[in-house]
């Protein structure tokens, strides 16, 4: 029914707390689909003794290092589960997590149903963003208007699909595009079911990842970053982020023109 998607890049240090949080999982009755983003530390390795061990299937696909909106177009394209939920190398999931989705997959009524949505939290399970008094039914929302609701990183389950139609693009040189970007672009094709207080992830900021170094992640990619400003600019409601974005769609651009001559 769903294949658990991870993109990798040196992460061999992280990986095997992923993995047993899988093997912790109360349902089995999903795959692991690993792109290795050409990791130079022991990856490979790590992976090789996994899929030899794991008591579910477990893909590896691998790719020159490209960046991980590459890795995860890579990734959905190999998908062969009518879903597919990602999950990064340095986070995990909780026990339930797998049966919970799978139990909830058929729940939404709605046929032009193209995703569902649960919370993050630390691993201390401190829950990420603000924790609301809504009760436990699902809600529809927007990924842009989620964002703005629960003020913290979200865990998606798309319909493969979804994935395959739209992918992330690709700028020569750049390896990051913000994946709010193709979230947005899947929400417009249907109704993404969002589950306001259930835990399924956990999570952590490392030193080295993209929400720790945003400022150089923007000046390194500043088209990846553009065409997401852009969107949002018609996608927002409030005058104070439509100013916002436009401000950064600019010093994307000037980024651009200074790289273009650096």
């Amino acid at each position: 029914m769903i294949t658990v998607l991870t993109a990798t890049y040196n992460r061999a240090t992280t990986l095997p707390r992923l993995f047993e949080s899988l093997c912790a999982q109360t349902c089995m009755e999903f795959e692991w689909l690993i792109v290795d983003d050409g990791s130079l530390d022991d990856t490979q390795s790590i992976l090789t003794g996994f899929a030899s061990s794991a008591p579910f299937k477990i893909r590896i696909v691998e790719q020159l290092n490209s960046g991980k909106h590459v890795a995860l177009n890579s990734g959905a394209a190999h998908v062969s589960t009518p879903w597919l939920f990602i999950v990064d190398s340095d986070d995990a999931l909780v026990p339930k997590a797998i049966a919970t989705i799978l139990s909830s997959i058929d729940q939404p009524s709605d046929e032009g149903t193209v995703g569902l949505c649960y919370r993050k939290a630390y691993f201390d399970m401190q829950l990420l963003g603000v924790k609301l008094n809504v009760g436990d039914m699902p809600i529809i929302l927007t990924p842009t208007g989620a964002g703005h609701l629960f003020k913290g990183d979200l865990a998606y389950v798309f319909k493969t699909e979804m994935l395959i139609r739209h992918k992330f693009p690709v700028f020569p040189g750049e390896k990051f595009v913000p994946e709010l970007y193709v979230w947005n672009k899947i929400g417009d094709e249907g109704l993404i079911y969002f589950f306001p207080n259930e835990i399924l992830y956990l999570c952590d900021y490392l030193d080295d990842g993209y929400s720790r170094n945003f400022s150089s992640n923007l000046r390194k990619n500043p088209k990846g970053f553009l065409v997401f400003y852009w969107s949002q600019i018609g996608r927002e409601i409030s005058i104070f982020f439509k100013a916002k974005y436009l401000i950064r769609s600019i010093q994307c651009y000037l980024y651009t023109l200074l790289n273009r001559f650096s």
